[in-house]
């Protein structure tokens, strides 16, 4: 006599429920039917992170799917639509994803946490509570903002210059669904300073003493940790009132255009990623610019004694996620259709250069093994848009 899977008793469903990883693997659990579904909690709160979809700029979504926002999902090579009506907004801008959460600004003061799937929305402290916005007036048009440099003088920005210029990326400490205790750290575009609140705060702080530590942030093991320009690392305990800091001081990095934190916690290391990138010229449209186009990285593990930065030569089977995103370290081998010891990589800097210029966005897979690059299948060579509309971003989608 065959065995009736329906009636399996609720508290073993629950039970093989809790070992599942994969978020799509627990919605097909759920589906499989009444008794399942109803024994099954709707929302998994202990999933690892997920794989990232890359969520694509407004041009790229399907006309058909106004409301909606395209995904491209690697481990299946399709596209997927999510209900973001925010992102339609042509005044809006991200400036980061983390933790499956988006930080969105607009042309208010306003800083929007949105968890795209469950729809779940926060707010941070405005733009006119940090430390160096001195006052915001909407009456003053064309000014309404009035901040103080790190030397003492007095200028003004406009709404959009503060949407799009004022901030490069925010990070989280972990899920704000899971964690109401979480902080918030952003990394300053001009001053290069550091600014962090907790959740329910009302103005944003300085982190005194990392200036010049803007390349990156990530946030792991209770510590906030900051690269400067040549792989000098800054660690920070941002849950007190008076932040503590410190350095680890490392032999001066030389070359590079660009620095990323990655934590890999199998492994319990601190990993950079330099960026280099070429120069390009674009004689598409019967105009020309100057593009910059990534041409290697490298990557590299802390060293604890000395301590000092030691060049890896293989990532094995783990692969990178880096660009405005909160930088990730997977396996490959947990996913179908990715590749291991390869570095995924977005564009995380024209958004702000190209204003108004057309070209590609600067992205791909990098493989460490040979140091060729290969293009995202949703994103081929030769596909010329706008470099002023939003760039792709990285979002490890969750749940709650």
């Amino acid at each position: 006599m065959g065995v009736d899977w329906t009636q399996l008793p609720p508290e073993i469903l629950e039970f093989i429920s809790t070992k599942l990883k994969i978020y799509t693997d627990y919605l097909r659990c759920r589906a499989v039917c009444t008794s399942w579904r109803s024994s099954i909690p709707k929302t998994p709160f202990h999933l690892p992170p997920q794989l990232p979809w890359l969520m694509l700029p407004p041009s790229r979504s399907h006309q058909s799917h106004r409301s909606h926002r395209a995904f491209y999902d690697l481990s299946t090579h399709k596209f997927r639509y999510l209900s973001f009506p925010e992102s339609f907004n042509p005044n809006k801008r991200h400036c980061g994803s983390s933790h499956g959460w988006l930080i969105i600004l607009d042309d208010s003061p306003s800083i929007l946490l949105l968890n795209p799937l469950s729809r779940a929305k926060l707010l941070l402290p405005p733009l006119s509570t940090f430390p160096n916005v001195d006052g915001f007036n909407y009456s003053d048009i064309g000014k309404e903002y009035s901040l103080r440099s790190p030397s003492g003088g007095r200028y003004n920005r406009n709404l959009r210059q503060m949407r799009d210029s004022f901030i490069k990326k925010i990070v989280l400490s972990a899920n704000p669904s899971k964690d109401p205790h979480f902080v918030a750290i952003a990394i300053l575009n001009q001053t290069g300073e550091l600014a962090y609140c907790r959740n329910g705060d009302k103005a944003w702080r300085f982190i005194e003493g990392a200036q010049s530590y803007s390349e990156d942030v990530i946030y792991c093991k209770g510590l906030c940790y900051a690269v400067d320009k040549h792989g000098g690392i800054l660690a920070c305990d941002v849950r007190d009132d008076l932040p503590r800091i410190s350095f680890i001081e490392t032999p001066r990095k030389l070359g590079g255009d660009m620095q990323y934190l990655v934590y890999s916690e199998p492994e319990d290391e601190l990993l950079l990623v330099t960026r280099y990138l070429d120069l390009d010229i674009n004689f598409e449209l019967a105009q020309s610019y100057l593009i910059f186009r990534t041409k290697r990285f490298e990557v590299s593990r802390l060293v604890s004694s000395g301590p000092h930065w030691e060049k890896v030569k293989s990532l094995n089977d783990k692969m990178l996620f880096i660009g405005e995103n909160s930088s990730l370290s997977l396996s490959a081998c947990d996913f179908t259709g990715c590749l291991g010891n390869c570095i995924y990589y977005t564009d995380d800097y024209s958004e702000t250069n190209y204003d108004g210029a057309f070209g590609e966005h600067d992205i791909g897979i990098y493989k460490l093994w040979d140091g060729s690059i290969e293009p995202l299948p949703c994103y081929p060579r030769n596909s010329y848009f706008r470099l002023g509309w939003p760039t792709p971003l990285w979002v490890a989608l969750s749940p709650c």
